[in-house]
């Protein structure tokens, strides 16, 4: 298509002529846009949705029969929130997974820009994250970083498969498009030695022991914050929270603008998302997308891991809650 000089312009008869040569230089006038470029209240594109830990463990270790380490960086099982043409987040800005590795195996080193963090569901002793060269042990309930760019492998040496879920901001890299990825080129990093205090580390044992420290924030509900070394958010891009809900009381999440990834630590639970109800139990994944209300009810003593990308927006300052008129 021939691109209209400025000249072109001096002979039009109305507004679709104007268009025509507007397209053949790429320019969208912006008083007729096909599509709106803003609106009044943040979209609800994703939607809430529930994984359940046990099917999901059954389907690992049936790829486990097939999937080795050497056809896959990482074994695992992407949970995809079930929005038409959606094949990776599972909230806009974070996508979760379960991984599995298998008893003597180990998954090589590698590095990228995303965020990554694990809730170590099962496994036996012997089973490590190495971040930046020192094995990071990986007991049940355990929560463990990888920030950006750190250098990290899995090793499992017991004598049991080991599982995990993952939650990383890849959507995020994605969308804002500074994404490396990197082999370690040793296949291996170099083990400097093991730290099961290390900063990278979220003890379950130690999570309890400050929950029970910790204030009740109503009645039957107490709730932390896992932090980075150096105070704030445990990651860049997300903040981590635990709570711990005896039965019958219940956490209120007010809709906001982050999105949330909630993981049952322990328990079991009803997630009340306005539209639907899930029962969570140990292990399961559950999508809370921006701009709605929850409420997550105890049906015996639960503890729940929440993810959100809070950070990320309190750094842009876009977060705030979400007004009356767009829940439901």
């Amino acid at each position: 298509m021939t691109r209209a000089d400025a000249a072109a312009f001096d002979n039009v008869s109305g507004l679709d002529d104007i268009y025509k040569l507007l397209a053949t230089l790429d320019i969208e006038n912006g008083w007729a846009k096909r599509e709106p470029s803003m609106w009044a209240l943040p979209k609800q594109n994703f939607v809430p949705a529930h994984w359940s830990y046990a099917p999901a463990k059954a389907a690992l270790n049936a790829a486990g029969r097939y999937v080795n380490t050497e056809l896959a960086e990482r074994r695992n099982l992407i949970l995809v929130n079930p929005i038409p043409g959606n094949a990776y987040p599972t909230v806009r800005t974070l996508v979760a997974a379960y991984q599995m590795v298998k008893a003597g195996e180990t998954a090589r080193s590698h590095r990228h820009s995303a965020n990554a963090l694990r809730f170590v569901l099962d496994t036996k002793p012997g089973t490590f994250t190495i971040v930046d060269g020192v094995k990071v042990p990986m007991e049940p309930g355990d929560v463990l970083l990888t920030p950006n760019w750190c250098w990290h492998a899995h090793a499992n040496e017991s004598t049991a498969d080991a599982y995990w879920m993952d939650i990383l901001d890849v959507p995020t890299v994605h969308l804002l498009n500074p994404m490396f990825f990197e082999h370690h080129e040793e296949g291996l990093e170099a083990i400097t030695g093991t730290n099961p205090a290390s900063p990278f580390r979220f003890a379950f044992a130690e999570i309890k022991q400050r929950l029970e420290a910790a204030p009740e924030i109503e009645p039957g509900l107490r709730r932390i914050e896992l932090e980075a070394p150096a105070g704030g958010a445990a990651m860049v891009t997300i903040a981590l929270h635990v709570a711990r809900i005896a039965s019958g009381a219940a956490l209120k999440l007010p809709a906001m603008t982050s999105s949330t990834i909630m993981a049952v630590m322990a328990g079991r639970c009803e997630i009340d998302t306005g539209a639907e109800k899930f029962t969570g139990v140990r292990g399961d994944a559950i999508a809370l997308p921006a701009g709605r209300d929850y409420a997550v009810r105890a049906m015996e003593e639960a503890y729940v891991l929440t993810a959100t990308d809070e950070p990320l927006m309190k750094a842009l300052g876009w977060h705030r809650p979400i007004p009356a008129s767009l829940k439901g």
